[in-house]
């Protein structure tokens, strides 16, 4: 049964205003006086006192838009041709109404219906999610770029104006033990080989005061992280380097998922009035995901 101290809802066609007509109507409220007061009709009225007394509340809730006549839908063995066509050959509305002789239209509304209007893809591999044992085991390493400006944008502002133009670009290195979680990133100029190295130095340095020792390094397939020179700087370091499978970016996930993370709580969360105020955002941020921010998957 309708709550009757339900909030009136704003539409007069709504669930609640069935409801409330019914109740009034049950109550002895002639049908003229209750389509008054809820803005319907007589009519209307009438229609949901007598969807109520065939099948009560239940009655009042909304219905599907479907005429209950359709008198220019194709028949049922049509719509299975349709559907066998489209199973056996894979082609989209245009070719298959070529081939059958129908409406282009007609025919996506009946692949739509049948849930056909998109191909089938494969199911995807499992995901086989992992932790390493021990703080330091793995750390992962990623980049990303972001743009440079010296003026708050169009993402900000929201009008399509370019004020930024040849601005450059800035490049977020990342670094992310797989265990604990604890991060590291810097804002550098580039993606070159001699910031990738220091960049690796300078975080190597840092996990080692929070104790932590890096024994292996997972990155993706970048030059930079092939080049002879990155490769010497992590021999000399003691690292094992293992790269993540072509074309599955999820093998390195923790990097990827934590430069999202970035960027929806650093880089975009706020208009910063220049680049360069959000690159000095960047160390109080991670301060506050590495001591203070919760994470689910710990």
């Amino acid at each position: 049964m309708c709550d009757p101290t339900q909030p009136a809802a704003r539409m007069r066609y709504s669930f609640e205003s069935r409801c409330r007509a019914v109740e009034a109507l049950a109550g002895g409220q002639s049908v003229g006086t209750v389509a008054r007061v809820q803005g319907v009709s007589r009519a209307t009225a009438y229609r949901w006192w007598n969807r109520y007394r065939a099948e009560g509340w239940a009655g009042l809730r909304d219905r599907p838009c479907t005429p209950h006549r359709q008198p220019r839908r194709f028949s049922a063995a049509v719509e299975a041709r349709i559907v066998e066509a489209r199973d056996g050959s894979g082609d989209g509305p245009l070719t298959l109404a070529m081939k059958l002789g129908l409406a282009a239209s007609s025919v996506g509304k009946v692949l739509r219906r049948m849930g056909r209007s998109r191909r089938p893809r494969p199911p995807r591999p499992p995901v086989l999610r992992y932790e390493r044992e021990r703080p330091g085991e793995l750390l992962h390493l990623d980049t990303k770029k972001l743009g440079r400006f010296w003026q708050v944008g169009k993402r900000v502002l929201g009008d399509g104006v370019h004020r930024n133009r040849h601005a450059g670009w800035q490049y977020l290195h990342v670094a992310i033990d797989d265990h604990s979680r604890l991060a590291y990133a810097e804002v550098l100029p580039s993606e070159r080989q001699a910031d990738a190295v220091a960049f690796l130095r300078r975080a190597l340095t840092w996990y080692r005061e929070q104790g932590i020792i890096v024994e292996a390094l997972l990155t993706d397939n970048g030059g930079v992280y092939r080049s002879h020179t990155f490769r010497a700087a992590r021999i000399a370091a003691g690292l094992a380097h293992l790269r993540t499978r072509p074309y599955r970016p999820r093998t390195n996930g923790k990097a990827e998922r934590f430069i999202q993370t970035l960027l929806r709580q650093w880089a975009y969360r706020y208009a910063y009035p220049t680049s360069t105020h959000r690159t000095r955002a960047l160390s109080g941020w991670l301060r506050w995901y590495n001591r203070r921010r919760p994470h689910a998957s710990l």
